[in-house]
């Protein structure tokens, strides 16, 4: 018994010295089979990455999307000799590619692709029935030097021009009596390449207006979506007398300080139009309706009316993130403003204009408004006294009315509501509901108005101004107010 288990014993111990061998040897091949996994996998990841990303460590980028085809007929910038390098200047290969396209105009139009590269171009314009296409990565920039911005008429709606007397600079990006336009892409870039402009006005060195970077004029069927626009020289996006025009998934951009004037979206004179799902930070007001300056604006007579703004972020430091005018004068009307976000910022919404303007606003409605850190919320302001020259007429006052504010909401607002009317710009049929806005400033004197008419439903927070008659949730009278005109405005704070 002693032998047999000794024997079993030492069989049990051989089988564990082998097993003791068996065992590095396996996890010696599976770790070096698990390493050349591992090694393959990252390698894999890291080709894939190459293929997304810009320039991914040594590997050139390549583009991640096919460039879709939005016409019967599309070019791609290369095919007529332009050199993205951000050096060569490429404006005769635009012109020629646009050129191309104005002869397929009875075929549906043609499609000119900017591909990934740094395009560097003085001004040109554009034709109907055409589709600029920017892929991602590629970027327009604007050449600096005035010299090669054209000089065009001052806007007749604006008479001698807006900064100097006489001609304008054009637009980087310009159009005429166009029809059936689309500016689109991968989210490209449009860069107006600002700094130099800014500078020079700020100095007083420019003799003419400065030009918006993108400027369409007297024209209809536009649809501008998916891209970025950045540091324009002067207002970004102007469409001018334009109808039927979709502004959607635009990323605006400019130095919130030492940014002069650079306003985001600036509809003048336009009809019919629809911006959403937009973010704007820039220099001056984030979106400005416009309709002509005092009496050319009166003869032109050309409003702005159904507009509607929905799903937009905007910050402005300097100005207001949604205004209407100062330059009004042609009229505004059936203008919508919902869903809307604005953020550190010196005013939310503002309506601004001034004896001489004539015209009207009118027909006005802001919805699910949300005001977070600005200095003051809602603003009416009637005596904004910026004239083109002497010949306005001061009794030519603009009537304000019918302008409702519904689900007001935000936190880190100084002054929640600023309405300054005055005895010939009285402000009529003002509503408020639904209005509940964090302030700063535990003062009486935080909803501000004067010469103001209208009404308040159900309760809101602050408490409104004596102004303004009660009504309860279902829109019964509770308490008229006595005091329409009376005066309640402090600057100070």
């Amino acid at each position: 018994m002693m032998v047999e288990t000794s024997i079993l014993g030492g069989r049990f111990n051989n089988q564990r010295i082998d097993f003791k061998r068996c065992v590095p040897a396996f996890f010696s091949t599976y770790r070096t089979l698990f390493t050349v996994l591992w090694i393959a996998a990252v390698a894999t990841i890291f080709l894939w990455m190459s293929t997304i990303r810009d320039g991914f460590f040594f590997l050139r980028p390549v583009s991640s999307r096919p460039l879709p085809r939005l016409r019967p007929v599309a070019f791609n910038l290369t095919d007529f000799g332009a050199v993205g390098d951000g050096v060569t200047l490429n404006t005769e290969a635009f012109e020629r590619a646009i050129l191309a396209i104005s002869k397929l105009r009875s075929k549906g139009g043609g499609q000119l692709n900017v591909p990934s590269g740094r395009w560097l171009t003085a001004p040109f314009n554009l034709t109907s029935h055409m589709t600029l296409f920017l892929d991602e990565d590629a970027v327009i920039l604007g050449i600096q030097d005035e010299k090669y911005w054209p000089l065009m008429p001052p806007l007749p709606s604006y008479g001698y021009g807006r900064e100097h007397i006489g001609p304008r600079y054009g637009s980087l990006i310009h159009g005429q009596n166009l029809r059936d336009v689309v500016i689109t892409g991968h989210n490209g870039t449009i860069n107006g390449q600002g700094q130099t402009w800014w500078k020079k006005y700020r100095q007083k060195l420019l003799n003419h207006t400065r030009g918006p970077l993108v400027q369409i004029m007297w024209s209809r069927d536009i649809v501008i979506s998916n891209i970025t626009l950045r540091d324009s020289p002067f207002w970004t996006l102007h469409p001018y007398d334009c109808k039927n025009v979709t502004i959607r998934n635009v990323t605006i951009l400019a130095p919130v300080h030492d940014a002069p004037n650079t306003d985001g979206i600036d509809p003048d004179s336009c009809e019919d139009m629809l911006i959403e799902d937009c973010y704007i930070s820039v220099g001056d007001d984030g979106i400005a309706i416009k309709s002509g300056w005092d009496q050319y604006g009166i003869a032109y007579r050309q409003p702005s009316k159904n507009i509607r703004i929905r799903n937009v972020v905007l910050q402005s430091m300097v100005s207001a993130g949604i205004s209407i005018g100062s330059e009004m004068s042609g009229g505004v009307s059936g203008i919508t403003v919902e869903n809307v976000v604005v953020w550190n910022s010196r005013r939310g919404v503002r309506i601004k204009t001034a004896p001489g303007r004539g015209g009207y606003v009118q027909d006005i409605s802001y919805r699910n408004l949300t005001l977070d850190v600005v200095r003051v919320g809602i603003v009416i302001k009637t005596d904004y006294n910026e004239h083109p020259d002497e010949g306005y007429d001061p009794k030519a006052v603009p009537v304000l009315k019918d302008i409702s504010f519904t689900s007001i909401h935000g936190q880190g607002v100084r002054v929640p509501v600023r309405m300054h009317g005055s005895e010939e710009i009285p402000v009529r049929n003002v509503t408020f509901r639904d209005m509940s806005v964090g302030i700063t400033y535990k003062k009486k004197h935080i909803f501000q108005c004067a010469f103001v008419y209208g009404r308040v439903i159900g309760t809101i927070f602050p408490a409104p101004c004596d102004n303004l008659d009660r009504y309860d949730e279902q829109e019964r009278l509770v308490k008229r107010s006595a005091a329409q005109n009376a005066t309640d405005i402090d600057y100070d704070f």
